[in-house]
């Protein structure tokens, strides 16, 4: 029975009861007519009264016209009423009602109801704040929260995690052992105790740990590191101890620990030693995992995006002995898991996998999840029953660029200033060596940016030359700069506020960082060593002189001036194509590769599809 069924049932019982209660102990108050003791007597006086019944100091009684009444005498009833005589005399029959016996339990049960319902209800908001969505009580305060997955109820297999090969083929010996253990042992074998899986958010950490042991047909346990954390000390430690006892009795199982830094970074780093809550944790997963006693048949697999926190005892062999890197699908690789995302998607037989793989540069497994559900969402507004290409591009524009705000009214002067300055950055990406092909340019608002210029790149990059991270600073610079030179440096907004930040951060990586200064040379400035302080970070440069200082922030200012001035002189002489781009942008508004095209050639401009239906 659900909870919320359990508090329904409960509320409605006490309500009853209230109601029962009420009904007891009011309904004889409850007459249709009341008296005035005066006006009681004058009616016995005056003969009205047919019959009366008596209850101490209550009166209840009836009328010659069966009109019932209800009266309540000041003082204890005169004893004349009930006197032979006056009975004869009115002609009224006088009842008595004998004193209410109450019995020993209803007795009882009135005088302890409030204290019990109070109780009652006392415990059941304790029972909800302790115990949380899993309605553990105190008792249970220190039990493990891992959920228990039944080996046939894990669906997902290897075949649904696509775009990841080498790391499946890595783990795939897991399964081997899961299913033969007694392979491995004859020949004096141990599987990895620990695996750590480590990729940026969204590259299909979990779902590779579920396809895991969906393949091994074994118990899976999930939890995530920030559950064993508490407030109370010691409570953490009981849990892993715990959870570790229950696998014990299902191996050979799984343990799969989401978000693992949450409880495994760095010991020592806090104000508490050694004995605060999250280091008696990591103390006691380290044991469980390789300490006095074995756990051999259990396998703990974890997941994190910040190897870099961990604290080294987690990561020494025999316990997370083994890290699998799963970074971001190559072209190939999304198109396979785009395939497995579009199989529960009706789409148009015109739709090309790969193309849209070859524009979705840099999209995890879960981005693509998403372009996939966004072009289902286009398709059903269009009231369609197939979606195509263009829902596709529609729902990658999206994401790449953001949301469109049509309903965001610009005047005619900043719709001009936006224009030219979406321009600037295409000229000068066009006229730059080794810069990635233009895709889209539009000034249309788009989440926080007045326009946006799209450059898509032909392939996957997986290093950058010098050549290529110039070319990038001065497309940053085009925008203020085609700004600058069409209405003066007095009009000159703060649009281009990102663009700086950018490309002033690119430089200063190029000369401390990338070792791509001449006069710096190939050495790294500025080694950060961090430490914590009261749950501040505090960043310590050590070994820097104010001359090497001061000649790295020369050597970054003459950077960006070099780049600033190349720019210009790129847009100074192609001004003609800087205009005429910015005119078709401000008649429609966005410009696909094609259409750009035919502006640098100077050929004409076709409209783009459904422009003339707006």
């Amino acid at each position: 029975m659900s909870d919320w069924i359990k508090n329904l049932v409960l509320w409605s019982v006490i309500g009853l009861i209230l109601v029962s209660l009420y009904s007891s102990f009011g309904s004889r108050y409850n007459q249709s007519r009341k008296l005035t003791y005066t006006q009681f007597v004058d009616k016995v006086q005056t003969g009205d009264i047919k019959e009366i019944t008596i209850d101490n100091r209550y009166i209840t009684g009836m009328n010659y016209n069966e009109e019932t009444f209800s009266t309540y005498a000041p003082t204890k009833i005169n004893s004349y009423i009930i006197e032979e005589d006056w009975i004869k005399k009115h002609k009224i029959d006088v009842k008595g009602k004998p004193p209410e016996q109450q019995s020993m339990i209803t007795h009882i049960f009135i005088s302890w109801f409030p204290i019990i319902l109070f109780i009652g209800v006392w415990i059941f908001f304790m029972r909800q704040m302790q115990g949380g969505a899993g309605g553990k009580g105190a008792m249970t305060f220190g039990r493990s929260r891992a959920k228990l997955i039944g080996e046939d109820d894990v669906k997902v297999t290897f075949a649904d995690v696509a775009g990841i090969d080498e790391a499946k083929e890595e783990v795939s010996e897991l399964v081997y052992f899961l299913r033969e253990p007694d392979k491995f042992r004859n020949l004096g074998g141990r599987i990895p105790s620990g695996v750590l899986l480590v990729g940026h958010p969204g590259t299909g950490k979990t779902l590779l740990a579920k396809a895991i042991a969906g393949e091994a047909k074994v118990p899976f346990f999930t939890i995530s590191g920030s559950e064993f954390v508490e407030m109370f000390v010691g409570v953490g430690a009981s849990r892993v101890r715990d959870m570790f006892d229950q696998a014990k009795k299902r191996a050979p199982c799984i343990i799969f620990i989401d978000e693992i830094d949450a409880v495994g970074r760095h010991r020592g780093a806090g104000l508490g030693g050694g004995h605060d809550e999250r280091e008696q944790t990591l103390n006691q997963l380290l044991v469980e995992m390789d300490g006095f006693e074995g756990n051999e048949g259990v396998i703990i697999i974890a997941a994190t995006n910040r190897p870099d926190v961990l604290d080294p005892a987690l990561l020494r062999p025999g316990r997370f002995d083994r890290q699998v890197t799963i970074g971001l699908p190559d072209l190939l690789g999304r198109e396979k898991i785009l395939k497995v995302h579009i199989r529960k998607v009706p789409i148009d037989k015109n739709v090309n996998i790969k193309i849209i793989a070859r524009g979705t540069p840099g999209f995890t497994g879960a981005d693509l999840e998403n372009l996939v559900n966004e072009a289902a969402l286009f398709t059903a507004k269009d009231n369609e029953t197939l979606v195509k290409m263009h829902q596709f591009e529609k729902a990658r524009d999206k994401l790449l660029m953001g949301v469109e705000r049509k309903s965001l009214v610009m005047s005619e002067t900043e719709k001009k200033i936006t224009a030219y300055h979406e321009s600037g950055h295409v000229i000068v990406g066009l006229n730059m060596p080794e810069q990635d092909p233009i895709y889209k340019v539009t000034i249309i608002p788009r989440s926080n940016a007045l326009g946006v210029t799209l450059f898509l790149p032909e392939y996957d990059r997986y290093s950058n030359n010098r050549t290529y991270l110039e070319s990038q600073v001065s497309v940053f610079f085009g925008g203020r700069i085609a700004e600058e030179l069409i209405f003066g440096k007095d009009k000159v907004t703060i649009g281009a506020s990102n663009d700086i930040s950018r490309a002033t951060e690119i430089c200063r990586n190029m000369v401390t960082k990338w070792g791509l200064s001449d006069i710096i040379g190939p050495i790294t400035i500025g080694d950060n060593n961090e430490e914590v302080f009261l749950g501040h970070q505090v960043t310590r440069q050590k070994g820097i002189s104010e001359y090497i200082a001061k000649q790295v922030d020369e050597e970054i200012n003459l950077l960006i001036n070099k780049l600033y001035n190349k720019s210009k002189l790129i847009l100074e002489n192609n001004i003609d194509k800087l205009h005429k781009m910015a005119e078709e942008l401000l008649k429609y508004e966005t410009l696909d590769h094609d259409q750009i095209k035919c502006v640098i050639e100077g050929k004409e401009v076709k409209p783009p599809k459904g422009w003339e239906d707006n």
